[in-house]
């Protein structure tokens, strides 16, 4: 995979925390950051998929149960 640099100013605060942890985790710096943002990108997404969900008709369990022919009793 290609890669490019980015930069991006921190409170020194964050940065020092950051530091902190990949070290006493043994965890790269670069590794980290790029997991912290793949991770972001996801939660989003799953917050527009909720925005979706949350307009999609909905139905009684009683009436899915009769469609799938069950008695109600799980």
């Amino acid at each position: 995979m290609a890669t490019v640099q980015i930069s991006a100013r921190i409170g020194i605060g964050l940065k020092k925390a950051i530091d902190a942890y990949c070290q006493a985790n043994g965890v790269v710096l670069n590794h980290f950051i790029q997991e912290a943002l793949l991770d972001r990108l996801e939660e989003l997404e799953d917050i527009e998929d909720l925005k979706k969900l949350r307009h999609e008709p909905t139905r009684p369990l009683s009436e899915v149960l009769a469609e799938l022919d069950l008695d109600g009793t799980v």
